[in-house]
């Protein structure tokens, strides 16, 4: 398992490699603009050669771009639409040109009209940002705390939107424990989860899984908000060991978005080692 950050961009996109070695992680998340406005950050050549040479140097296995929180692509409001399509547009253009493995975004919500409706929406939008991934560069849909008309907080709604675009082989999924824990899975549950990953297998498949987002929650169990805690210092706690240990997860990035300094990632490790040791303790006992 890779174990890395969301950091910031601030200075240049390249420093988001210095700042990610700085703490010992193996694997990193930036946004490559402001996540809070529609405008897309100019990023110069020479900043995008630095950010390739230094991640070669560092030894950064996988990189992220999160695109802006602002993206809705499921809005009844076309301005709004069309905005979003451009945000990702050039979030891709950006991840391409940094040699990026993701681009991790929020399908949006339907804000109550309908999710059959608004698969209708996304789809052809869907589509036409998929042409500009590439071999090694995947478009993932991050699940959803499921608050209002959110769209992803269940597998089948991701299942019906891969299925809306064929099946495309480049279109991933990034899985958020905090997230799945506020949609009702719980995460810390070692049959829970399992039962939950065999849904994402059965759903969409496993090689489909390209990353995940290790955030602690601050509220309870199937409380469809959204309030990211500090790694093993919230509601799932020491509960994340089992969330970081499950085997179908052993080879992916595990990022976190909630931290403090180099040892929010030692902890994910050592929570990984903990919950290992459980899950072979389990296996044994039964």
């Amino acid at each position: 398992m890779l174990f890395g950050a969301h950091v910031s961009a601030a200075g240049g996109i390249s420093k988001a490699i210095d700042r990610v070695q700085e703490i010992r992680g193996n694997a990193v998340q930036v946004f490559t603009q402001s996540p809070r406005m529609w405008r897309p950050t100019e990023h110069a050549p020479e900043e995008l050669e630095r950010f390739r040479a230094r991640r070669r140097q560092a030894r950064v296995k996988h990189v992220s771009c999160h695109a802006l929180y602002l993206v809705n692509l499921a809005s009844r409001d076309r301005t709004i639409r069309r905005q979003s399509f451009a945000a990702l547009h050039a979030t891709l253009d950006t991840a391409r040109g940094i040699d990026a493995d993701a681009v991790v975004f929020h399908v949006g919500s339907h804000l109550g009209y309908g999710f059959r409706e608004a698969v209708k929406r996304v789809a052809p939008m869907l589509r036409d940002l998929l042409e500009l991934t590439t071999d090694d560069l995947w478009l993932c849909m991050e699940n959803t705390a499921g608050a209002g008309g959110t769209i992803g907080r269940g597998i089948d709604e991701l299942e019906a939107l891969c299925d809306a675009v064929g099946g495309h082989p480049r279109l991933g999924v990034c899985i958020d424990s905090c997230h799945w824990w506020a949609s009702g899975v719980d995460v810390s549950d070692p049959d829970a989860l399992d039962t939950a990953v065999a849904e994402l297998d059965a759903g969409l498949g496993l090689e489909r899984l390209r990353c995940l987002h290790v955030n602690d929650s601050k509220t309870p169990l199937g409380s469809n908000r959204d309030r990211h805690d500090y790694v093993g210092r919230g509601l799932i706690g020491d509960g994340l060991a089992t969330f970081l240990s499950h085997p179908a997860f052993a080879q992916l990035p595990a990022l976190v978005e909630t931290w403090e300094s180099a040892d929010d990632l030692e902890r994910m490790r050592a929570l990984r080692r903990r919950g290992r040791r459980r899950r072979a303790a389990l296996s044994r006992s039964r």
